[in-house]
């Protein structure tokens, strides 16, 4: 397909609507984003949406606008929010801090981590006396979500070798990471009342 074609805006528009689109993973798509990005932020603002689009990361999406003016009426949710459970919350908000980390002593654009990094990262927050195969398997299990989510990608077909995407930190921003320490602290709470009852 040409990116000249009539159905270029129409194309790329439903591949943001589906999700994240990579530059890496399809140039032509990334380049539409380019030729039409004035026509698709006009088009997505009335459905009260946003393109983000960062160049330099190589990712876009669209997300919702904020809400600024508070007496228009409120729009409802075209794109869904989802519901992580806490673990993967954790393993994510890790991932962040590590990408932070990663960001701030090197100069390598790409974080790849070992298996067995990411398992150490997240088990000293865990439950003591499961066993250690147990163990492994429940953060792989997490590590494979969050791979499905797009946060994350394997390397290689044993999952040995893991690279933390970009387009975490735009997910993953300050406001997320405060409702995650807001939500375990009420998880701390509420564990704390449980074990005083007993």
């Amino acid at each position: 397909m040409s990116t000249d074609s009539p159905d270029g805006l129409s194309t790329i528009l439903i591949h943001l609507f589906r999700g994240v689109v990579h530059h890496e993973e399809n140039e032509a798509r990334w380049n539409l984003i380019h030729r039409y990005e004035a026509r698709i932020r006009d088009y997505v603002r009335v459905l009260g949406l946003e393109l983000v689009h960062d160049t330099d990361a190589g990712y876009a999406f669209l997300r919702m606008q904020d809400q600024e003016d508070d007496e228009a009426p409120e729009l409802p949710r075209l794109i869904a929010r989802r519901r992580l459970s806490y673990q993967v919350s954790l393993v994510l908000a890790l991932l962040r801090r590590r990408l932070a980390e990663h960001d701030a002593l090197s100069g390598e654009q790409r974080l790849i981590l070992d298996r067995g990094d990411a398992i150490e990262m997240v088990r000293t927050f865990l439950p003591e006396g499961s066993s250690e195969a147990r163990v492994e398997d429940r953060i792989g299990a997490h590590l494979k979500r969050i791979a499905d989510l797009g946060f994350i990608r394997f390397l290689d077909d044993s999952g040995e070798r893991i690279e933390v995407k970009r387009i975490l930190a735009a997910f993953v921003d300050a406001q997320w990471l405060r409702e995650f320490d807001q939500r375990l602290q009420e998880y701390q709470d509420y564990a704390g009342q449980d074990s005083t009852n007993d």
